[in-house]
């Protein structure tokens, strides 16, 4: 294929793909019945059109009752329809102010047949947009909970395999650099004997996209059973992973097609666990301070000089 392909105009309903409700509704996809996901994809697909529906017509066009509906707007915490409704029209209001601005909006999965170039626009816009939905939906009440957790917290064990265990390498850096004992386990045998020696003066912190891999969950469990305070990081609230947790942080992340474990997840991981971080680091100033201060000079010299070997 050669030329370029122009991407068309956002519409509203292509722009609200990326509100709060939207959000949430796609987290809640995995814990709904066939039924309800059928209501939640024409939430998140149409939000813009499901506005303007009536319960009647919302059920027809999600080929269910208006009874699924109505279980669909209580699992997303509204009180019935026309809450939800209001809700949906109000974000699709301000979608369509924001299209207006010129943004260009590439909300698309990536196909066999797109070039290089729209590609590169596509996975752009998927990473920010993973970012900014995550920080748009964040529960702050639970965000503080948590930093005064790892404040407060003997150690902070960090566990994730996969992807994830990039995430949790991070964290369990970004910790240890300001005098926060921290360990990150991505392998399950290892993991599980570290879980065993926690207790309640510890935080275990699992770390899972889907919420459901086994050995995350696994050595998660364990250290709650010891007496460890748990707190979940996924992109599914209802997943198996928040069921054992006392508190649960999530993202906001879509992998598609060619991006499953995606840098779009990562990257919104890597969000909440610089948001916890900072916290943790406000709490503590004075010590990581002079933490931050200390490590710095430790591998100061370790830098190349630039000016070294020029004429």
């Amino acid at each position: 294929m050669t030329g370029t392909r122009r991407t068309p105009a956002p519409t509203a309903q292509r722009a609200a793909g990326g509100s709060p409700t939207t959000v949430r509704a796609r987290g809640l996809l995995p814990s709904l019945s066939p039924a309800e996901q059928r209501v939640a994809r024409v939430i998140i697909d149409e939000a813009a059109t499901a506005a303007g529906l009536t319960i009647t017509d919302l059920a027809r066009r999600a080929h269910a009752s208006e009874t699924t509906v109505i279980r669909f707007c209580r699992a997303m915490g509204f009180a019935g329809y026309s809450e939800l409704r209001l809700t949906l029209a109000a974000e699709a209001g301000r979608a369509a102010g924001a299209a207006t601005t010129g943004r260009e909006l590439i909300d698309s999965d990536i196909s066999e047949t797109d070039e290089l170039a729209q590609v590169v626009k596509k996975i752009a816009f998927a990473d920010a947009r993973a970012v900014e939905d995550t920080a748009l939906q964040i529960d702050i009440a639970v965000l503080e909970q948590v930093v005064d957790l790892v404040a407060h917290a003997r150690r902070v064990d960090i566990y994730g395999v996969g992807a994830s265990a990039f995430v949790a390498a991070d964290f369990q850096h970004k910790l240890h650099r300001i005098g926060r004992i921290s360990y990150a386990w991505s392998d399950l045998h290892v993991a599980l004997t570290s879980a065993a020696l926690l207790d309640e003066r510890d935080v275990a912190f699992g770390i899972s996209h889907t919420g459901a891999t086994a050995d995350t969950v696994e050595a998660f469990a364990e250290a709650g059973r010891h007496g460890a305070r748990l707190v979940a990081l996924t992109n599914f609230p209802k997943s198996p992973i928040t069921r054992i947790a006392h508190h649960v942080l999530t993202t906001a992340a879509r992998e598609t097609t060619f991006r499953s474990g995606a840098m779009a997840s990562r990257l919104a991981q890597l969000t909440v666990i610089d948001c916890v971080f900072v916290g943790v680091a406000q709490r503590t100033y004075p010590q990581t301070r002079r933490a931050l201060e200390v490590t710095y000079e430790a591998v100061r010299c370790r830098r190349v000089d630039s000016a070294r070997g020029r004429a």
